[in-house]
């Protein structure tokens, strides 16, 4: 994986049809083939297996890469979360210096007296991961590419195919006017509906800055693969501080739509903790008491206008609309993603 210093050829041709989708196809200039931006770990180079015959059947794809918005921390807690106590081997690694910009993302360095003892190298890979049943499954995860998002997720996608991966789940948080006293509530998209049966959007139209996530996620479905992906609203005034309570809700949403059995033991005890936090924080504050009572009958009202199909009901005449609710997501995630100062 040599970096290689060429301009990228990358052109559109007339995309195949599958149905009534189209795919775009990319011409990729031999020095920048997606294929050389990553290199497999495993010993056969064909499959995600330990050596023991436990290779990889049409799995699942979990993908948590960070960089984005993640209110309350919850992807990068579910993340760490299953990295820490499943089973995780490295089976594909990206070169992570054609993706990252370094000055505008510095890695960490520790100094000790007298020397630099260590430095914290950041790794995107792909991981084989085994749940609660032994289930092999496979996770995605590292910084978000800086550069070359297109030949990324180029590179991605023949990773999906080279493993047979059934469908790609992604993750993601995002600050909401709701209360932390009211059950999560959950954003699903998905390639295609019926994969999201049962899920009633919470928002209609809404224009925010790209991911490399949420473009993974759109390419999959132009090119006929099955991916999806779940938010969860996180109270916007908990949205700076972690959340594992939302960490939770995430790896239960994931367990639930793929089968795969995630624990979510120590989130849940993490999230009791938290919770008993900010109850004596916000008791002891009689404006952000006032705020959670009012977010908690506005978040009642909206649910009960759901119950009845009725969102002109005469009692949620106060709350927001879903135009309001996208627009001020649209101002917090473009203050979010301002570009830093020049580095220095």
């Amino acid at each position: 994986m040599t970096p290689r210093g060429v301009v990228a050829q990358l052109r559109t041709v007339a995309p195949p049809v599958d149905g009534n989708r189209t795919a775009p196809v990319y011409l990729w200039s031999v020095g920048l083939d997606p294929v050389d931006l990553y290199e497999l770990t495993g010993e056969s180079g064909d499959d995600a297996g330990d050596g023991d015959g436990a290779a990889l059947e049409r799995p699942v794809l979990l993908q948590a890469l960070d960089g984005f918005v993640d209110a309350g921390s919850a992807v990068q807690l579910a993340r760490e979360h299953i990295m820490s106590t499943m089973d995780t081997k490295l089976v594909a690694r990206f070169d992570i210096d054609q993706l990252l910009d370094y000055r505008s993302r510095r890695p960490t360095m520790r100094f000790v007296e007298d020397h630099w003892e260590s430095y914290e190298e950041p790794v995107l890979g792909l991981y084989r991961v085994r749940d609660d049943q032994g289930t092999p499954f496979l996770m995605l995860a590292g910084p978000e590419p800086d550069l070359q998002w297109e030949r990324f997720i180029a590179a991605a996608l023949s990773l999906i195919e080279r493993f047979d991966v059934r469908i790609t789940v992604g993750m993601n948080a995002i600050p909401m006017a709701v209360p932390h006293t009211r059950p999560i509530g959950v954003t699903a998209h998905a390639t295609r509906r019926e994969l999201i049966a049962g899920y009633e959007p919470w928002l209609r139209q809404v224009q925010v800055p790209a991911s490399v996530a949420n473009l993974l996620e759109f390419r999959l479905g132009k090119h006929g693969h099955d991916a999806m992906g779940f938010a969860v609203h996180v109270p916007h005034y908990l949205a700076q501080s972690p959340f594992p309570a939302a960490a939770e809700e995430l790896l239960g949403r994931l367990s639930r739509s793929t089968g795969l059995l995630l624990p979510t033991d120590d989130l849940h005890t993490a999230a009791e903790l938290v919770r008993v936090e900010v109850d004596k924080q916000v008791a002891a504050a009689e404006d952000a008491s006032a705020l959670v009572r009012m977010l908690e009958q506005q978040y009642d009202a909206f649910s009960r206008g759901r119950e009845g199909n009725n969102l002109l009901a005469a009692d949620t005449a106060a709350l927001p609309t879903a135009d309001e609710l996208g627009a001020e997501l649209e101002r917090f995630l473009a203050e979010h993603n301002r570009p830093p100062d020049p580095p220095q």
